[in-house]
């Protein structure tokens, strides 16, 4: 990707990591960046062979016109909602940024950390779902494990006002 920078943006196409993205394409992204939509699918997940082969390194780079073809999407098992699709496509068009998605398959916590030097990435947006003490503690954070564990600056974005 040459001289440009990459920002980073992690999606599961859900309210706060839509409020991610938005903030990342309104504070960070600017003219000639690269704008590149991380999201990771949970392990197992698999309609053809060739996603194996991507299992260790993710997919290829997804250019924006397959990931607004929903027919491209559904083959990876993923359902972008129309309000995404519409800011990063307005982002591109008019901040003059190109967007591309890179699908990673197994624990989000470990394949974000992991996309930051595998694409790599010179800093990260994600969201946080605001879980409650209890269900932090249960279920672990995802944010909060990237901010410790990644080798790039990381933004979270709060999802709650």
């Amino acid at each position: 990707m040459g001289d440009c920078r990459r920002v980073g943006v992690a999606v599961d196409f859900s309210a706060c990591s839509r409020k991610a993205l938005k903030w990342a394409v309104d504070n960070l992204a600017r003219k000639g960046d690269h704008l590149v939509l991380v999201t990771v699918q949970p392990e197992g997940y698999y309609e053809s062979g060739e996603m194996q082969l991507w299992e260790t390194t993710g997919s290829p780079l997804i250019p924006l016109c397959d990931i607004t073809d929903p027919h491209t999407m559904k083959k990876y098992g993923i359902n972008p909602d129309p309000e995404s699709l519409d800011i990063i496509s307005t982002a591109a068009r008019q901040k003059e940024i190109t967007v591309c998605m890179k699908i990673f398959w197994g624990d989000a916590r470990e394949k974000l950390c992991e996309s930051v030097d595998n694409i790599p990435l010179e800093c990260l947006v994600l969201g946080n779902r605001g879980l409650g003490k209890i269900k932090r503690a249960i279920m672990g954070s995802v944010s909060n494990h990237v901010v410790n564990n990644a080798a790039c600056p990381v933004t979270v974005v709060k999802s709650h006002d």
